[in-house]
């Protein structure tokens, strides 16, 4: 399934292109704001998500998965074109624990073959979870 780029200027489309996956699908992804200055990406909290259950915290993958998808969604708000990661870097600061989770994303760099966005991922209550870099490949 393709997406019109026109479609990718309004928060409506790029909440319909971010459910074009089945995983993020699954993740049950809600883009709470966008723009080209950046976007707010939020995941509701899933026992599936869990992967030590002695605290109860969600598995790293997927917080570096909200740091990925963050990052290109970022570009994409942005005006840029992003159709795959060349690039991934991750910080985990603390565990994640039972509630939705936030990611922000904002461009640093916009390119015309590469760019660049930083995310940071919180707790509803703003404790800092991960951070990361993503680079995105475009034309």
């Amino acid at each position: 399934m393709s997406v019109d780029r026109s479609a990718l200027t309004t928060i409506e489309g790029l909440q319909a292109a971010l459910h074009i996956a089945p995983f993020h699908r699954w993740l049950g992804l809600d883009l709470v704001s966008a723009s080209p200055s950046g976007i707010v990406i939020a995941m509701p909290w899933r026992d599936e998500l869990v992967s030590n259950p002695a605290i109860g915290a969600a598995h790293g993958g997927v917080l570096a998965s909200l740091i990925d998808l963050g990052g290109l969604y970022a570009v994409l708000a942005a005006g840029g074109l992003a159709q795959a990661t060349a690039d991934l870097r991750v910080d985990y600061h603390r565990p994640a624990l039972a509630g939705r989770i936030l990611a922000r994303s904002r461009v640093v760099k916009m390119g015309k073959r590469l760019s660049v966005a930083d995310t940071v991922v919180e707790s509803e209550a703003g404790d800092l979870l991960a951070s990361g870099r993503g680079a995105y490949l475009g034309a």
